[in-house]
C-alpha cells in the first residue's frame, strides 16, 4: 500500500463511499431511506467498536459532551442525505451538502479574494434552485440542506474530539450515538425488509464497508503522506465523484445546469482550499473521521 500514490488513495476513498451511497439507493424500495441509513450506522458502529473497542472508564464530562454531539452531527448527517438520495440524483445532493463545510470554510475567512470564491459558491446554489430537481423535489433539496448543516457540526466536534479524546476511541463511540439516532424512524422499515430479504444484511454490510470502514482507512493512510491543504483539494471534487457514482450505478443523468451548479461549488471550494492559512478550518474533513457522508 505503501507504493501507492497518496493522492489516489484519497480519490479510491472518495470513490468508495460515493458507490456505497449508490449502493443503498438500490435497496432503497425495501428498506427505506431512512431504513437504509439505520443498517449502514448499526453495521457500521458494530464493526468500529468490535475493532477499536474504545476506553470509555475514564472519560471525563467534557470527553462525553463532544462525544455526543459528534455522534448527533454525524447521525443526523447520514439520515438527512440519504432521505435527499430518495427523490434527488446523489450528484445534486452531495453539491448541496458539501455547502455546509464550504460555508464554514468562508466563515472563518476575511480575505477580500474569498469574497470571489462565495460569490461562485452562490452562483451554484442558484442554478441548483432553478434546477428540475430541486423544483420537482423541494423536499429532498431541504434534506440536503440539513445534511449541509450537520456536516459543518460534525467538522467542528470532530476537531474537538479529536483534541480531546486520543486515538479513535472518539469516533467509535459517536457511530454508537449516531445509530442510535436512526433507530426512531428507521429501526422498524429496516427490520421488515431485513425480514423479507435477510441477504440485505450483506448488501449493507458491503455499504458499511464502502462507506465507512474501506475509506476511513484509506483516508488515515493518505493524510501521513501528503499535506492537508492538498487533501482538502482533492475533497472539493467530492460532489463530481458523486454524480459519477450516481450516473454509472444509477443511471442519473444530470441536467446541464446542474453539471455547471456542480462544477461552481467544486471550484470554489477548491478555491477556499488553495487560499486558506494554516490552522483555520477548511473542507478537508471528509466522511471518515471521516466519510461526509462519513462513517
Amino acid at each position: 500500500m505503501t507504493r501507492v500514490p497518496a493522492p489516489l488513495l484519497a480519490l479510491t476513498a472518495m470513490l468508495s463511499v460515493q458507490i456505497g451511497a449508490a449502493l443503498a439507493k438500490t435497496r432503497f424500495d425495501e428498506v427505506g431511506s431512512v431504513g437504509a441509513a439505520a443498517l449502514r450506522l448499526v453495521i457500521g458502529a458494530l464493526v468500529l467498536v468490535l475493532v477499536v473497542r474504545p476506553r470509555v472508564r475514564h472519560w471525563t464530562r467534557a470527553q462525553w459532551t463532544a462525544a455526543v454531539l459528534l455522534g448527533l452531527a454525524l447521525g443526523g448527517m447520514n439520515v438527512f442525505i440519504y432521505v435527499a438520495f430518495a427523490s434527488i440524483p446523489i450528484g445534486v445532493a452531495v453539491t448541496i451538502e458539501f455547502l455546509g463545510p464550504l460555508a464554514l470554510s468562508l466563515a472563518h475567512t476575511r480575505r477580500w479574494r474569498d469574497v470571489t470564491w462565495a460569490a461562485l459558491a452562490l452562483a451554484g446554489v442558484v442554478l441548483l434552485g432553478v434546477g428540475p430537481a430541486a423544483v420537482t423535489a423541494v423536499g429532498g433539496v431541504l434534506a440536503a440542506i440539513a445534511a449541509a448543516a450537520c456536516w459543518a457540526g460534525y467538522i467542528v466536534m470532530n476537531r474537538r474530539v479529536g483534541a480531546a479524546i486520543p486515538g479513535v476511541d472518539g469516533l467509535a463511540v459517536s457511530m454508537v450515538v449516531a445509530m442510535l439516532v436512526s433507530l426512531p424512524t428507521g429501526l422498524r422499515p429496516a427490520v421488515a425488509g431485513v425480514a423479507g430479504d435477510p441477504s440485505l444484511l450483506l448488501v449493507f454490510a458491503g455499504v458499511a464497508l464502502l462507506s465507512t470502514v474501506l475509506p476511513y482507512a484509506l483516508e488515515m493512510l493518505a493524510l501521513r503522506r501528503m499535506p492537508t491543504r492538498v487533501f482538502g483539494v482533492l475533497q472539493s471534487l467530492g460532489p463530481a465523484i458523486a454524480a459519477l457514482a450516481g450516473l454509472v450505478v444509477l443511471h442519473e443523468a444530470l441536467a446541464a445546469q446542474e453539471v455547471v451548479a456542480l462544477a461552481c461549488v467544486s471550484v470554489a471550494s477548491i478555491g477556499v482550499t488553495l487560499s486558506a492559512r494554516r490552522g483555520r478550518v477548511r473542507p478537508d474533513a471528509g466522511r471518515t473521521g471521516g466519510a461526509g457522508q462519513v462513517p
